[in-house]
């Protein structure tokens, strides 16, 4: 029998990576100013407190590339509204990604360069194909941890400012019940 390499793992029950260089990056409040649409709330809870976290395998970042990695979105709200990643547009906007629901559920807020605005329900197991052209946010609905593995083009690279109006719908927490708000120029 030849020698074999052992490849990166994701343990698929939470998302933890192994087995290659990881790179890990923390998002914490103070840096989603302006994300949250209740800017009292927002400005109320601990700076210091995160969001969630991205661990990804360190890939090269070369043309034709891929990165692989994982979300942790952590459970809770500012004001009515779910916890949710900043979301974006990649820089080019032609790459695509695809998600998949390890633990935890969500929505997977899709929204086109239009501001037509869709969303996914997020859970273990689910498979989302982000199209080109196509801003994406996660947004944990639950009571634990949602995370979801990804893997996009290295390329594609992240668009945060063509989103500074934010999305087109907010996803709420109305008395125990998960409701969407339209939001006007959005």
């Amino acid at each position: 029998m030849s020698a074999f390499l052992l490849p990166p793992q994701v343990a698929w029950a939470d998302g933890v990576l192994s087995g290659g260089p990881l790179i890990r990056k923390s998002t914490r409040m103070q840096a989603l100013a302006g994300v949250f649409s209740n800017q009292s709330a927002w400005s109320e809870c601990d700076p210091e407190r995160v969001v969630y976290d991205v661990e990804l395998f360190d890939s090269p970042s070369a043309e034709g590339e891929l990165y692989v990695g994982v979300t942790h979105l952590y459970a809770g709200r500012v004001g009515d509204e779910f916890f949710m990643t900043r979301g974006h547009f990649h820089q080019r906007r032609e790459q695509g990604e695809v998600y998949f629901g390890l633990h935890g559920e969500g929505l997977l807020l899709l929204q086109s360069e239009q501001g037509e605005a869709r969303l996914e329900y997020v859970f273990p197991g689910s498979v989302h194909i982000i199209p080109g052209n196509t801003a994406h946010r996660l947004i944990n609905t639950g009571a634990v941890t949602l995370s979801a593995l990804a893997v996009w083009p290295c390329a594609a690279g992240h668009d945060y400012a063509s989103l500074a109006g934010g999305f087109a719908l907010r996803v709420v927490d109305d008395d125990g019940v998960v409701q969407t708000k339209e939001v006007q120029n959005g």
